[in-house]
């Protein structure tokens, strides 16, 4: 368990429902995420995860409720008013430019950064020449940070899948969000791998004190590196507390012994 300072409410999500078409995703969920806490959202299939993730980023709007961001409170927020206040999202089945380098991927997680127009930066004029070697710095800062110094160069389409979604973790970071969705990071990964992953998000909620809000079915990661732990089942929230409170929860313990038997 961490023994990190968590701060005041950065996040607030306050009675959220959503349907498509008569089928309610999600039924009167709140919650909220503190400054600096890594957040877990839990449950089995088809619980509404990442419906709920798709709310905060702007991608779904809700029939009912309001998410409140530094105290801003919003019925619904577009995705790019999300990125612009500081809300960046890794995605499930990785959304990266495989003919592209890894250091070209991150790079484009800084193009919300940059002042200077399109054109300016395709003729590499002055201001926007130095801008650029400014944004690659920081971007080179985080090829270190991630450890994937030797590849890059590499067309992202040929590294082994951990370091994929490493990538997609930097091109996130690139974007110095304030608060970071993880989309099930941990997917399809192999054990040595999901031990690295894990060291980063812990390593970046430390290093760039970044809030994180995280989906992952690996519940033995969610315990490990999660300050607080939200379970959803079938749309409704049917548990939120430390790991150790969670875990012992009957009402959780029935929803995963039910998904898994």
């Amino acid at each position: 368990m961490s023994n990190r300072k968590t701060g005041e409410v950065i996040l607030d999500v306050q009675n959220i429902s959503l349907s498509f078409g008569g089928v309610k995703a999600l039924t009167d969920i709140s919650f909220n995420v503190r400054e600096h806490e890594v957040r877990a959202i839990i449950g089995p299939n088809g619980a509404g995860k990442s419906s709920m993730l798709n709310c905060i980023n702007g991608v779904y709007a809700p029939q009912q409720g309001s998410i409140t961001f530094r105290g801003q409170t919003f019925k619904h927020m577009n995705s790019r008013q999300v990125a612009e206040m500081g809300v960046a999202r890794t995605f499930q089945n990785l959304a990266l430019f495989k003919g592209m380098s890894v250091l070209d991927n991150i790079m484009t997680g800084r193009n919300l950064k940059m002042k200077s127009g399109l054109l300016a930066q395709a003729l590499r004029w002055g201001p926007a020449e130095r801008e650029e070697l400014q944004q690659r710095e920081f971007v080179e800062h985080i090829i270190d940070f991630l450890e994937i110094q030797p590849f890059r160069k590499t067309p992202v389409g040929q590294l082994p899948y951990g370091l994929q979604k490493r990538v997609d973790l930097g091109r996130a970071l690139a974007m110095e969000p304030q608060v970071l969705l993880l989309d099930e990071p941990m997917a399809g990964m192999n054990v040595e791998e999901k031990q690295d992953m894990s060291r980063f998000i812990l390593d970046v909620n430390d290093e760039f004190g970044t809030t994180i809000v995280l989906i992952e079915h690996d519940m033995g990661v969610v315990m490990d590196i999660s300050d607080r732990v939200v379970v959803l089942d079938y749309g409704k929230k049917i548990g939120d507390g430390t790991p150790d409170e969670v875990r012992s929860n009957e009402d959780v313990i029935r929803a995963y012994l039910g998904a898994e038997h």
